[in-house]
């Protein structure tokens, strides 16, 4: 009996987990800042006030912040890491080892209240642990008031000051930063320099920074007429500012970061597109004459990328965009990104086509991308690559073909690691870039392959109905892609993201009327034949994958399932045989396509 009643329990116990599980929730932050900059010290002072609330069942007697500027310290782990890797970043190296005191980043926190009450709390590395005077319950919320001081490191990696085209200041994970919690448990990795994940909530920033200097980033400026700047509607009185600073007051509603930037030489247009979004573009008024004419031509085309991001994913949800010249290359941010701007027309529009992209895969659709850097870098280069080849009329017919390229070289020197692998963890910056970049974009361009072109167009905006504004995981854009197109694919999802399996097919033979195929590689897949007959006919062919349950649309013939487990494959013709070829669109990642026609 004693048994029966603990199986019960149990039972019961795991039934209302499983119910938790998917009864989805997200914490809730309200950022209150208010920093006073010298420009002549790269410094800052700051205060913010943080209103947490806990969506979560679960009572916390701990909260967590980033650092992030503490990184740009020698002995750092961003500084060992990168003076040890096999194949450091270009624009790290050493650097951080070598920075002087007054080139180091810092935040140094002055105090730390929650609800009016001191907390204990302690800086190890980039991240700052606090006791709680008093647990957060599940559903209420806590209030923290911080004074800080902090020091902007010298530009080296997304962040910091004077880079190497002379931008003063490129702020980026430049204040304390709450930490995400969710049905994981808590996200605290250290700064390694790779990627983020933060709390959806509201920022209210108020900047104050000499009066010379533009300022361009996240959110939107609530007294232009005194800022002036270019913001402010020139058909209205403009206040007169006093003094030798100016303030400057950002809201952003619904994000879950905060990016500026601020120069003195910064030229600032805005377009305003016929959907309503004004487009801000912020570049050094002294950049050479063909650079200049770049950002010039750069503008119409960001609004032609906003109108086909729009509408092959999903609506933007905000009044503006800012394209920024600053940072280290290009990094997505809030309504906004940060970018280089001494390039070449091409590399400009493809940088912001990028950086644009990463407005939907992450910033949108805010997938942890320190775990699953494929879901926002992949899904990102995937859509990208479709945008570029449309706006340029390029006509390519596989827009992701360096993608695949790049990933059979990996293959070719066995660097491979599995996409589970965390970001800052791979083995290789290579290994790294070509997994997340690459193969993420594979996952999408291959399952068009397995499902069918037009139901992963169907698929993405299904997954961004349903999962903008949260945190999405792997699991929700295979479920998105099957419930569009009734086509298992947990196989899938395992076997390119989970394994390091590859796939590897051949034309074995045939004969008369009998064709034969093989599967070599560990990965299995449906297959696309087209058979090539002696009086100069052909024929398609499309032979599911059994775990699919099911087939994607196609005009081809569909044969018998092949089951995973079974190696060869026969199937019957109705004529003469010239020649075999599998997978004529080139879409699924053989790694030896030599033997794949006959």
């Amino acid at each position: 009996m004693k048994k029966i009643i603990l199986f019960l329990c149990i039972s019961t116990s795991l039934s209302i987990y499983g119910q938790q599980n998917h009864n989805y929730w997200q914490q809730h932050v309200d950022y209150t800042m208010d920093i006073d900059v010298d420009v002549t010290k790269f410094q800052y002072k700051g205060t913010q006030k943080l209103v947490y609330t806990n969506n979560s069942p679960d009572e916390l007697s701990h909260v967590y912040y980033h650092l992030y500027f503490n990184a740009f310290q020698p002995n750092s782990q961003m500084d060992v890491r990168s003076r040890n890797i096999q194949d450091p970043d270009g624009r790290v190296t050493n650097r951080i080892s070598k920075l002087k005191p007054e080139e180091i980043g810092y935040i140094k926190i002055g105090s730390l209240k929650q609800d009016g009450k001191n907390v204990q709390y302690k800086v190890v590395g980039t991240i700052l642990e606090v006791t709680l005077s008093k647990p957060i319950k599940s559903g209420k919320s806590s209030t923290f008031d911080m004074t800080y001081d902090a020091q902007v490191p010298k530009q080296i990696r997304r962040s910091g000051q004077t880079n190497k085209e002379g931008v003063v200041l490129s702020m980026a994970q430049w204040y304390p930063k709450m930490a995400e919690y969710d049905f994981e448990g808590w996200h605290t990795p250290p700064y390694i320099a790779r990627e983020f994940h933060g709390v959806w909530g509201d920022f209210d920033v108020t900047i104050h920074i000499d009066k010379n200097y533009t300022i361009g980033g996240t959110g939107y400026l609530q007294n232009p007429q005194e800022i002036g700047h270019g913001y402010e509607d020139k058909s209205k009185k403009k206040k007169i500012p006093t003094g030798e600073k100016l303030s400057w007051h950002f809201k952003a509603p619904n994000v879950h970061d905060f990016m500026w930037a601020a120069d003195p030489e910064y030229s600032h247009d805005i377009l305003k597109t016929a959907n309503g979004v004004d487009l801000h573009f912020f570049y050094k008024r002294n950049l050479e004459e063909k650079y200049l004419k770049n950002w010039k031509d750069l503008q119409p085309k960001t609004a032609q990328l906003m109108s086909f991001f729009s509408e092959n994913i999903g609506q933007y949800p905000y009044k503006q965009y800012s394209v920024i010249q600053g940072g280290d290359g290009g990094m997505e941010y809030a309504m906004s990104t940060l970018i280089t701007g001494k390039r070449s027309f091409g590399s400009l529009l493809g940088v912001t086509s990028h950086e644009m992209a990463h407005t939907w895969f992450q910033f949108l659709l805010a997938s942890n991308e320190s775990k699953h850097p494929w879901m926002d870098e992949g899904f990102t280069s995937y859509i990208s690559n479709i945008a570029m080849n449309k706006i340029l009329d390029r006509k390519i017919e596989n827009p992701h073909l360096g993608a695949y390229n790049r990933y059979y070289k990996m293959i070719s020197y066995r660097k491979e690691e599995s996409l589970t692998t965390h970001a800052d963890r791979y083995h290789l910056n290579s290994s790294y870039s070509t997994a997340s970049y690459s193969m993420g974009s594979m996952f999408l361009s291959q399952l068009e392959y397995v499902i069918g072109k037009e139901n992963v167009e169907k698929g993405l905006k299904k997954y961004f109905n349903d999962f903008s504004f949260k945190h999405p995981t792997p699991n929700d854009i295979k479920r998105s892609m099957e419930k569009v197109s009734g086509i298992h694919l947990d196989w899938y999802l395992n076997e390119w993201t989970q394994t390091t399996h590859t796939i590897d097919y051949s034309v074995r033979g045939f004969r008369n009327k009998t064709i034969i195929l093989q599967r070599h590689g560990k990965m299995p897949m449906p297959i696309d034949v087209s058979v090539t007959y002696k009086d100069g006919s052909s024929e398609d062919f499309n032979i599911p994958l059994q775990m699919m349950r099911g087939n994607k649309p196609t005009s081809a013939t569909i044969l018998k399932d092949w089951s995973w487990a079974h190696p060869i494959y026969r199937f019957e013709v109705s004529k003469e045989i010239k020649s075999v070829e599998i997978d004529p669109s080139k879409l699924m990642a053989d790694i030896y396509p030599s033997d794949n026609k006959k």
